[in-house]
């Protein structure tokens, strides 16, 4: 891997799918970063009772992002169309 400026992308989606296959990917997607904040979130609550503003805010924009893709595939769905769909994942490491 060498040093921490050293990026490492991975392929995480990539092709063209139709509506319903992109709703059930992107949608289990998006619920499972939900899930782990909201989980991460309870047990910040349970051991210090408080929980972590970044994940409450995250969660937000998460599911605004739902809201958003759901509208998007849905014009796609009334014209027809197919959806290509590109995911990389970009990794850092970096210091503590």
């Amino acid at each position: 891997m060498g040093n921490a400026s050293d990026q490492n992308r991975y392929r995480l989606i990539s092709g063209v799918f139709n509506p319903d296959e992109a709703s059930e990917l992107l949608m289990a997607l998006l619920e499972d970063k939900i899930s782990f904040h909201q989980r991460n979130n309870w047990s910040l609550r349970e051991r210090f009772g408080t929980s972590s503003a970044p994940g409450e805010k995250r969660i937000g924009e998460l599911r605004q992002t739902r809201t958003d893709l759901i509208a998007l595939l849905q014009e796609a769905r009334d014209a027809g169309l197919q959806l290509h769909i590109n995911c990389n994942i970009d990794i850092t490491l970096a210091p503590e």
